[in-house]
């Protein structure tokens, strides 16, 4: 659902938790945040950068305390984070971000189109993937006890 932003300036990292829209057709992930703070600054000095994502399943009980587990999904990409300063990129971004979460509203019908106008005080990333990995642990579904966290 979110996904956690890495960022490095000197020897302070930090991160930062944004909704993210992943593009197959440009191998990209897009995000966005205010135009000025922490995370602009950052990416003006750095602009490498990690960026994970994960969802975890049910748990999974276990007669030792050691062998106890979860159901988990993650990924994490790194590259390099790019401002978009083109508004049609910052558009197509964030029309990917809404198309995303909000998949049951449509631009022109539910909410007005974006425009330039309505971006102001919004900075649109492309972060450009150059390398990923991910992993995952599932067991069988009728794993004795295992359940959803609540």
């Amino acid at each position: 659902m979110y996904g956690v932003l890495a960022l490095s300036t000197g020897d302070q990292p930090f991160t930062n938790t944004n909704l993210f829209a992943y593009d197959e057709a440009t191998n990209a992930i897009y995000f966005h945040t205010a135009a000025q703070g922490r995370t602009s600054e950052t990416i003006k000095v750095n602009d490498r950068a990690c960026f994970t994502t994960s969802e975890m399943e049910r748990l999974l009980p276990a007669d030792e305390a050691s062998e106890f587990s979860v159901e988990y999904a993650s990924v994490m990409v790194f590259g390099r984070v790019k401002l978009l300063t083109e508004d049609d990129q910052r558009i197509y971004g964030l029309q990917l971000l809404m198309d995303k979460y909000f998949p049951h509203l449509r631009p022109g019908v539910d909410y007005p189109w974006i425009d330039a106008e309505g971006m102001q005080g919004t900075a649109v990333y492309k972060f450009v993937i150059e390398s990923w990995s991910g992993k995952q642990k599932q067991a069988s579904p009728d794993f004795p006890g295992a359940f959803y966290y609540t």
